[in-house]
């Protein structure tokens, strides 16, 4: 899956070498110095690079008509997308204009290398207002001026094969207790009750997240600094392990998926029964021959009495590097990619949410409706400090490795849980401090 979430790892040290860099070589983003063309990297949201190719080469081409100014379109996988920016940040030779996962935009924000939206900024792009609260509330840390604002809107929901559930007579679930039942009760014959990237850190990291979220969990306190070892972070973890663990709901192989589309080919063919993913994978199950109408899509359930939290705001925002040399230009084109018309064109075949106020009462397609209030309602967001990266790839890695120890026979017990969140704890303390 092309989960808009990707951690992107940038030391302290490379934001103050950055906010140098950021100053002393303006001019040097951009295309060759001409103000007619702009750099535009894209992230990976469609089937293939090629398909994002297809859907906005006639979206870019109607923005150089309306303006006259051209868009050098660079698409970029996630797998690659990471180390782009992070080169790009470091040694001020970026694009104009750059998609970034959400998540990102604290870490990124605090490196300077980007433009902030201003009042005057805001204004050029059509005012704050525009956007919806919870999708511009992902635009950087609270209480600074965002340096990104939104573009793609997503969520994670359960999705479920509604065909199988019937089989068994099964309605989807609606408490943790629920699914756990259902999974068991649906490994059978060769398939499962659910299937997860086990081998995906970022994945890994958002579950945790999201479970630890439930149980009232927090990974940073006020100050910033790392919590990771709280009772309700451990329990978080230690409850999705057990998908695979415990209730052996979850193939062992899921712990090499280091991708969410392995997830969702498993699904989309029904070697498993669920899953949980965000709600641009429609466009990976279709594409594997399952029909819209095969799958139903609901919350993630929470634990009988836990907090109702089931994703956070995900997606994709849109950030100018401040040394572009078409400010205006720059400025234009985020205007234009987050336009209504523009908007509408897009969310279809990205299966995106709507990042617009406006949007949200048209919606009338029931999923759509699903992973808008899941986005609106019951999401809690990641982190919003500079060391969120430093969370996702600390706390994810050493999940892969968990689940590769319970993959080849081995137990993961609380306590083993807690003394790999304290090492984790430890690197990112230093990197804090």
């Amino acid at each position: 899956m092309r989960t808009a979430i990707r951690a992107l790892a940038i030391t302290a040290a490379a934001a103050l070498t950055v906010a140098g860099l950021a100053a002393c070589s303006s001019g040097s983003s951009g295309s060759s110095g001409d103000s007619k063309t702009l750099t535009y990297w894209a992230s990976n949201q469609g089937t293939s690079l090629q398909n994002d190719k297809e859907v906005l080469t006639p979206v870019l081409e109607k923005f150089t008509k309306e303006t006259g100014i051209k868009v050098d379109l660079q698409v970029i996988g996630w797998n690659d997308l990471q180390t782009k920016i992070t080169t790009a940040v470091t040694s001020g030779q970026g694009p104009d204009v750059v998609n970034i996962g959400n998540t990102w935009a604290t870490s990124l924000q605090a490196t300077g290398a980007f433009q902030e939206f201003g009042d005057s900024e805001m204004e050029a792009i059509g005012g704050a207002d525009k956007f919806g609260k919870v999708a511009l509330s992902t635009g950087g840390a609270p209480g600074k001026t965002v340096t990104s604002v939104p573009l793609y809107g997503l969520a994670y929901g359960l999705y479920y094969n509604k065909q199988m559930f019937k089989d068994a007579g099964l309605e989807a679930p609606t408490t943790w207790e629920e699914l756990t039942a259902d999974a068991k009760k649906l490994t059978t014959d060769g398939k499962y009750g659910f299937t997860i990237a086990g081998g995906s850190y970022t994945e890994n990291a958002h579950f945790a997240f999201i479970n630890s979220a439930q149980n009232g969990g927090e990974w940073f306190d006020e100050d910033g600094n790392p919590t990771f070892t709280q009772k309700a972070n451990v329990d978080g973890i230690k409850r999705y392990l057990d998908l695979m663990q415990s209730d052996k709901a979850v193939n062992t192989s899921n712990a090499q998926y280091d991708n969410g589309t392995q997830a969702v080919s498993d699904f989309a063919n029904k070697k498993a029964a669920m899953m949980l993913t965000q709600n641009n994978a429609n466009a990976t199950i279709t594409s594997n021959g399952m029909s819209a109408d095969d799958f139903g899509v609901v919350p993630f359930p929470a634990p009988e009495g836990a907090k109702d939290i089931a994703s956070f705001p995900a997606g994709i925002n849109l950030s100018v590097f401040k040394n572009t040399k078409n400010k205006d230009g720059a400025l234009k084109f985020v205007k234009y990619m987050t336009s209504e018309d523009t908007q509408t064109t897009l969310d279809k075949p990205y299966s995106a949410l709507p990042v617009l106020a406006s949007a949200a009462d048209s919606v009338s397609d029931e999923q759509t409706k699903t992973f808008l209030d899941i986005y609106n309602n019951k999401a809690k967001p990641l982190p919003l400090v500079p060391a969120e990266d430093q969370f996702e790839s600390t706390v994810g890695k050493a999940m892969n490795d968990m689940f590769a120890k319970i993959a080849t026979g081995g137990t993961v017990s609380d306590s083993d849980i807690k003394t790999a969140l304290q090492t984790a704890q430890d690197q990112v303390s230093q990197s804090v401090g």
